[in-house]
């Protein structure tokens, strides 16, 4: 990735939330391919290497370390280079400016990351100038959606249920759990055989959410029906193959494009975002944008199949994702993510949500639902468990 984000430091910093306000920045300055070092430090770190580089024998904020001068021309190399930051010193400061210590490191990545690019601050114009362009990188991320979002799947939930009949567990009841620990939305999928999540769930589902519904379906006329009744928040339509009942998988877009851009009429009037979920390749996403959706859902199962030897299939997805925002369309990713390979794409600025079902599930049979929700949230929006 053209972001590398490291920590020295001793405490618990997020990594996450600092990679993706580091991708926003440069697609802001319009560098989003260039390459940025981000290594955050304690006091007497940075002040080592301010002694050793800039005979300085004191901690600072911020240092930064340019690398374009050192790129060889015409080497198709976009190298930025490295921002030291103190987390020390920028506690203190936001305790000082009575903000939060997230804010404080946004700040001081914006000042570093400027001069980067070759601004500074030694006379009262050029200060003003580059206090600008601070504050303009900083409203940016306003308008970004900095973290994504957790919706967590209520299929395994409904599974329990099913496989021995009764109402226990309940997916509507554990639904509000979810959220009171803290998840963004819900999703349910109603298969066409109501192997799992019944009619009456999604029902309850649209009438107790409070966060976010998103319903699941097949783009078949029943299920289009049903969901532009009931009317969801959000849906995402999957394939549901006849070879392979019960699988859900992503959809081939650009086999059923005419299919697809129907369906996704249809809901459109019914007042409902809809989403495809595909593949993480060109050719669907282009299809995809086609069809008049409103979003994708990048279908991760091949990059959890091959975590942590995953580099390929990650690369599809990050510029994949970054094809689809380009495109309009807004980005969420789901399938096979657990509390190990969800770290890494989650740093992914461009993706807005993601939806994870089983590992939760999986999780909260050994610690309560409630902790398992809080735990992937954590993992999500700051890469550690706090």
């Amino acid at each position: 990735m053209p972001v590398l984000i490291r920590s020295h430091y001793s405490g618990p910093v997020s990594l996450v939330r600092m990679l993706r306000v580091a991708e926003i920045f440069l697609k802001a300055v319009g560098r989003p391919e260039a390459e940025l070092s981000v290594l955050l430090v304690g006091d007497s770190e940075i002040t080592r290497i301010n002694k050793v580089w800039l005979k300085r024998p004191y901690p600072t904020n911020v240092i930064s370390f340019g690398q374009e001068l050192r790129t060889p021309p015409g080497s198709g190399t976009d190298l930025l280079g490295d921002v030291v930051i103190s987390v020390d010193t920028a506690r203190r400061e936001s305790i000082d400016a009575g903000i939060n210590l997230e804010q404080r490191l946004d700040a001081l990545l914006a000042h570093g990351l400027l001069h980067l690019l070759g601004e500074d601050h030694e006379g009262p114009v050029e200060a003003a100038h580059m206090a600008a362009r601070e504050q303009g990188l900083l409203d940016t991320l306003d308008r970004e959606k900095v973290m994504a979002d957790l919706y967590i799947d209520l299929d395994q939930i409904a599974m329990l249920r099913e496989a021995v009949g009764g109402t226990d567990p309940d997916p509507v009841i554990v639904a509000g759990m979810i959220e009171l620990a803290g998840a963004d939305g819900i999703v349910a999928h109603l298969w066409r055989d109501r192997r799992h999540i019944q009619d009456r769930d999604i029902r309850l589902l649209k009438q107790v959410v409070k966060t976010r519904f998103i319903l699941e379906i097949a783009a078949v006329d029943e299920m289009l029906e049903m969901a532009s009744e009931i009317g969801p928040d959000m849906v995402t339509l999957v394939s549901e193959t006849a070879d392979r009942p019960g699988i859900k998988e992503r959809l081939d877009v650009v086999g059923l494009e005419d299919h697809l851009t129907g369906s996704v009429r249809q809901l459109h009037e019914a007042g409902i975002a809809v989403g495809l979920c595909i593949d993480p390749e060109r050719s669907q996403i282009e299809a995809a944008r086609r069809t008049g959706c409103s979003y994708i859902e990048i279908y991760t199962k091949r990059y959890a199949d091959a975590y942590p030897a995953e580099d390929r299939e990650f690369e599809d997805i990050v510029s994949m994702a970054r094809l689809a925002r380009d495109l309009g369309l807004q980005v969420y990713a789901g399938h096979g993510l657990d509390y190990h390979n969800s770290v890494k794409i989650a740093g992914v600025s461009d993706i807005y949500g993601f939806s994870i079902g089983h590992a939760i599930v999986a999780r909260a049979v050994i610690v309560g639902i409630e902790r398992a929700v809080r735990e992937m949230l954590s993992l999500v929006k700051k890469g550690y468990i706090e």
